[in-house]
């Protein structure tokens, strides 16, 4: 078989640059897509090709798949790597900026697909891996409009996989778990900044400390090369598997979500923050 032509999208830093890293070692043709261009300057030595892309902009992602096709022919698989999480209350989350993050982790994410599925179609084979959450299957606190992105991205995910099916296309979505990246220690930020002077301005502290302790330290989330060898699986596989839950808490928070009373639940979720600040 001829090596496999990948494009990953959010290839500059983090899961998407391992996950560029680890498709080329095993052979692929790795086509790297990120805003932030120069910091995939390393992965060339690799053969990974930079591309632009901004995935609120259809102009630049539409180049980015040209230039793919017109290169190789085809695309074999495409995985929706890039996204962003805004934490905050949903009362506090600008609304402006809560429609950035469904645009870029929900809309981009389809407009892409869409892109590339009529040469898939054509080639009655390929691949479509979505980078999901655990959030996108258990709320978590403060995580608002992240977890309305996420679980819009399972449900996307699982459309796709029932309506490209019959066209010989795969779609395999990714459930993370805690992975230690600077995603919580940006988001934590922005949770502190976005609730400051709000009723709930001690309890989103507290939660962020929390945050910062554990995206810090190198023993208590799992390392990102875990996801990229999940990713690895779905993209390579004869037979993916219609969803990888990998990393820390991503079998247990959906089975306890599931299985618990939703008022449990939603105290076990305020358990941390509320624990040492009066509501307010």
């Amino acid at each position: 078989m001829s090596q496999k032509v990948i494009l990953i999208t959010g290839a500059s830093s983090g899961i998407g640059l391992d996950t560029a890293r680890m498709l080329a070692s095993k052979g692929c043709k790795v086509y790297g897509a990120a805003r932030r261009v120069e910091l995939m300057e390393p992965l060339k030595e690799l053969g990974v090709v930079p591309l632009y892309i901004d995935l609120t902009d259809p102009v630049s992602m539409q180049k980015c798949v040209n230039t793919i096709l017109e290169a190789e022919g085809r695309i074999d698989a495409l995985v929706n790597n890039a996204g962003y999480g805004q934490l905050g209350p949903i009362e506090c989350v600008p609304i402006e900026d809560a429609r950035k993050q469904m645009e870029v982790n929900v809309f981009g994410i389809a407009q892409l697909c869409s892109m590339v599925i009529p040469a898939m179609r054509a080639a009655h084979s390929g691949r479509i891996v979505n980078l999901s959450s655990i959030a996108g299957k258990a709320v978590i606190y403060f995580g608002g409009w992240y977890n309305v992105s996420k679980f819009s991205v399972e449900a996307l995910s699982d459309a796709l996989r029932i309506e490209l099916k019959p066209f010989g296309i795969d779609v395999a979505k990714i459930e993370p778990g805690g992975i230690r990246t600077p995603w919580g220690i940006i988001a934590a930020k922005h949770l502190e900044e976005c609730t400051r002077g709000s009723a709930y301005q001690k309890a989103a502290s507290d939660e962020a400390a929390i945050f910062n302790k554990a995206y810090s330290s190198k023993n208590l989330l799992s390392s990102p090369k875990r996801v990229a060898g999940a990713i690895c699986r779905a993209c390579l596989s004869r037979r993916p598997k219609a969803c990888y839950r990998v990393g820390v808490g991503s079998g247990l928070m959906p089975a306890m979500h599931s299985l618990l009373p939703a008022r449990w639940w939603d105290s076990l979720a305020r358990l941390f923050a509320y624990s040492k600040s009066a509501v307010r």
